[in-house]
């Protein structure tokens, strides 16, 4: 097994430079994982990192996820056919800018729960996941004859918090479970004391000053051996910013100096793929900082599974010091599709009843109290007054589209500097509607705890108002019947259908629509916020397709000037920030 001694790793007592690529199995759809994996291997590298993602695998309490996206174990098993190691990070957190950073939502019902720390109600729920998730990787650890070499203890957790014993609850796990394996920490330079364990490897996250990064673990633990788990060779993306690129001949410089001392290294990302349906994550500092679709994030491959100029960069560095492999032929292609005409239209006002499930309650309840982890609550209660009555903005996570008596009134944002709106009631009697988008739980820092919908009854006209119905929609239900009501308000479902001769990968270009969610035959292939930007297209991988009759579905949520979309074969993310547009959606 693999072992650190003399600062260095060894595998089976021989010297071994662990050369690594990051890529998350639920981030690539499994037909595409062979693609990717040989991309890696023809490189030149040996293994293959990945986070475990707790919220893929127990998205609800005790219902435990492991085919299609979430299989693991077919991962682990390619890899190993492939002849790659594999290294493993399942700690519940991940970061990752994944959805809560892998935790599953439900843990923010209780809110006496305190996350990440020794407090036995999270350990319980922890314990519970590792009962049936660790068992699953014995048979694969490399002294049974499989290709797992390491795992990993929590994650960056010195940039978090300094429960020493929260960590070693973990080592105690891998013991309870039988996981005798290689164990590391990893953590940025300056959080390496408070993320450590005295008995543990320490790893090392960054993307350039590597002299000074391997300084401060020399300080701390004497001749360790040094690996940099996380070499960050681009950065991920957020709607209204830009995309963020890193020159391939800097990347290449700096894995350069690490292939100098002999570092290990891992690549993140060397891909990085999609973050389908509702599961991208979001920065909270000043602002909040929801992170785009595409998680690119400028790797060796594209999301789509292109190798990139950085990727040649860093395997003629690597050709100086190994002999690499030739480079692989790829059998996957991407296509233009054309037009598709999306002619019938819905309402979601018009559909509640099919893809809702209702709730009453005396006050508006956040997401998680009503058991809902994504995508969309409306709000429903009755405003007995007349007149102009102000709102303070604070209970809404993240975005809300007020509704009086039928007719839309307002977008509120959860960065808006103005914190107060002046609703104006028309009636004695009127109907208030909110609807209430989570546009990704906070992945990282002090907001990890990030509930979502409305999170505290409304101070609305200096009163507050009781009894409120509120409507679950995660659309894992999309309508089966257009016919509707006739209510003509936004958001609307579109629907169109089209061939796909060959199942290519192609992109959906949806100029002309604001900001919503497409579906291909179902799948959530994640979020569009064209007035925002950087993402502009939307990436439809070709498994997920039919040769005739694919159905497209697209949920608006605030205006479109057309009902079509084009399909088209190549990417597109801009480097330029866009100013968000607002939209009168009347």
């Amino acid at each position: 097994m693999l072992q650190a001694k003399d600062g260095q790793f060894y595998l089976d007592q021989e010297p071994f430079q662990i050369l690594s690529g990051a890529m998350h199995y639920f981030r690539t759809v499994p037909e595409h994982w062979e693609d990717r994996l040989q991309k890696l291997k023809a490189l030149g590298l040996n293994t293959v990192e990945t986070y475990i993602a707790w919220n893929v695998h127990e998205p609800k309490k005790g219902d435990f996820h492991f085919s299609g996206l979430a299989d693991i174990e077919q991962f682990i098993q390619l890899a190993q056919e492939l002849g790659l190691y594999v290294i493993i990070r399942p700690s519940p957190y991940i970061c990752a800018e994944w959805e809560m950073g892998g935790l599953p939502s439900w843990l923010l019902k209780d809110h006496s729960v305190v996350l990440r720390s020794s407090d036995t109600r999270f350990l319980t729920h922890v314990e519970d996941y590792y009962d049936v998730l660790l068992p699953k990787f014995r048979p694969y650890l490399f002294q049974n004859g499989g290709p797992v070499i390491a795992m990993q203890i929590e994650n960056e957790y010195g940039a978090y918090g300094d429960d020493q014993s929260y960590l070693d609850f973990f080592k105690q796990q891998y013991e309870k479970h039988g996981i005798d394996t290689f164990l590391f920490t990893s953590d940025g330079p300056e959080f390496i004391t408070q993320g450590s364990l005295p008995d543990v490897t320490t790893t090392l996250n960054f993307g350039s000053k590597m002299e000074a990064a391997f300084e401060q673990l020399e300080k701390m633990k004497p001749g360790s051996p040094k690996m940099a788990a996380e070499f960050w060779i681009g950065w991920f993306d957020y709607w209204t910013g830009k995309h963020h690129t890193r020159e391939a001949e800097d990347a290449a410089a700096v894995f350069k100096e690490l292939m100098e001392k002999k570092s290990s290294v891992n690549f993140y990302m060397f891909h990085g793929g999609t973050n389908f349906g509702f599961m991208n994550g979001a920065n909270h500092y000043d602002l909040y900082y929801p992170t785009i679709t595409s998680y690119d994030y400028d790797s060796l491959l594209t999301e789509n599974g292109d190798i990139t100029e950085k990727y040649r960069a860093v395997k003629r560095t690597l050709s100086n010091y190994i002999d690499v492999p030739e480079d692989y032929i790829s059998t996957v292609s991407a296509k233009s599709y054309g037009t598709v005409s999306l002619q019938e239209s819905l309402s979601l006002f018009d559909t509640l009843d099919q893809i809702s499930r209702r709730v009453e309650n005396v006050t508006p309840l956040p997401m998680e109290a009503i058991d809902q982890s994504y995508g969309y609550t409306l709000y429903r209660t009755t405003v007995n007054r007349q007149g102009d009555l102000s709102m303070g903005i604070d209970a809404f996570h993240d975005r809300a589209y007020v509704y009086i008596n039928g007719k839309y009134e307002t977008i509120i944002y959860k960065n808006d500097s103005e914190r107060k709106v002046v609703l104006t009631f028309p009636s004695e009697s009127n109907t208030l509607e909110i609807l209430v988008e989570n546009m990704g739980r906070a992945n990282y820092g002090e907001h990890l705890s990030d509930r979502k919908g409305i999170t505290h009854n409304i101070w609305l006209g200096e009163q507050y108002f009781f009894h409120w119905e509120m409507f679950v929609i995660e659309l894992d239900i999309l309508p089966d019947s257009y016919e509707g009501d006739g209510d003509a308000r936004y958001p609307k479902f579109f629907r169109g259908t089209f061939d796909a001769e060959g199942l290519h990968d192609t992109f959906i270009d949806s100029a002309g629509f604001t900001k919503g969610n497409v579906f291909i035959n179902g799948f959530n292939l994640g979020r569009y916020w064209n007035t925002a930007g950087p993402q502009q297209r939307l990436y439809l991988p070709g498994p997920l397709l039919k040769e005739k009759g694919n159905e497209l579905v697209i949920l608006e949520l605030e205006q479109t000037c057309t009902q079509e979309v084009q399909l088209l074969k190549h990417h597109k993310l801009n480097s330029e920030n866009l100013t968000v547009k607002g939209s009168s959606m009347d």
